[in-house]
């Protein structure tokens, strides 16, 4: 069972860093490829760059809750729930790219 899991290509799992504005601020937000995959796939499928999905889902947390104390968990969350939304169609989408 943890072969699934244990021999994933390891470029998966490596974190790379990407710096952006946020509400006009600039800062770097640092995710494991795999979850950057993810993100770029929801960007695309609402018509947005990646900065400005990361943006808009910044200002909308701001307005809900206020200050998210971890963003970076905060969208990696978001990845999950993207995915739980349509498991399948969006599993294989990205799968394939």
């Amino acid at each position: 069972m943890c072969q699934v899991f244990a021999a994933q290509d390891p470029e998966r799992y490596a974190s790379h860093t990407r710096s952006m504005r946020l509400n006009g601020q600039g800062t770097s937000i640092r995710l494991e490829n795999a979850y950057w995959k993810v993100i770029d796939k929801i960007a695309k499928n609402y018509d947005m760059t990646t900065p400005t999905l990361i943006s808009k889902l910044h200002s909308e947390v701001l307005e809900l809750r206020g200050e998210p104390v971890n963003f970076t968990s905060l969208l990696r969350c978001a990845c999950l729930q993207f995915l739980e939304l349509s498991p399948t169609k969006n599993t294989l989408e990205i799968a394939a790219e």
